[in-house]
């Protein structure tokens, strides 16, 4: 279901334009300016953050870690945006854009840890190409990490888990803490749900998970 297109839209991401990066190249040596800190901190980077309930409790949780989120449409990044501005996290930043805007962005090996969580599974096989666990994306996520740099996927849909799964592998990925019931297994008591996880979970959909660590 499409979003109502919110009124003011423009002036409220106005208002929170301290948790926007716009037109930055991002590495290594600019990282700590763009978050105003005096030492080297990891970059995690999640893809599709929806209203924010991840990134934000996740920002909480891990104040040494600086967080960039990215999300395609506007005012569902501007809801994300007033979340953490209201939590008064000084951690997260957005990027408002498609896939595009990330590999002109990112420069090699600035990234620590990726997070898809709950991608457009693209269920149709002429439209595996547009999977974001598809091996072109996986190269380019490749090419931002760091050495030893992870992947963190979750997703209640167990076809395109298992598609993920084959290609992190045929890519040369390391899987570690895979799990096909991630609300049932060792890993649920430090799992932070997403707005959509939350939903489906209560549902009874089992939620499944794997980290897939570069080389």
């Amino acid at each position: 279901m499409r979003m109502r297109k919110k009124k003011h839209g423009a002036e409220r991401i106005n208002a929170c334009s301290e948790f926007l990066i716009q037109n930055t190249t991002i590495n290594t040596d600019n990282v700590n300016e763009i978050y105003g800190c005096d030492t080297a901190r990891p970059l995690w980077l999640e893809i599709g953050c929806g209203k924010g309930a991840f990134v934000s409790k996740l920002a909480e949780r891990n104040p040494e870690v600086n967080l960039i989120a990215l999300e395609r449409i506007a005012d569902v990044a501007m809801l994300a945006m007033e979340r953490c501005k209201a939590a008064e996290l000084p951690n997260v930043r957005f990027i408002i854009g498609d896939m595009a805007k990330l590999w002109d962005i990112f420069e090699d090996h600035t990234v620590d840890r990726i997070y898809l969580n709950f991608s457009d599974p693209w269920p149709k096989a002429g439209h595996a190409k547009r999977r974001l666990t598809h091996r072109n994306f996986l190269a380019e996520y490749r090419r931002i990490l760091k050495p030893g740099g992870a992947i963190f996927f979750k997703t209640d849909n167990r076809d395109l888990f298992d598609f993920s799964v084959e290609e992190f592998r045929d890519c040369g990925f390391r899987l570690e803490n895979l799990t096909y019931d991630l609300h049932g297994s060792e890993w649920a008591k430090d799992n932070i749900m997403t707005e959509y996880e939350k939903n489906f979970s209560e549902k009874g959909f089992s939620i499944n998970r794997v980290e897939a660590f570069t080389e």
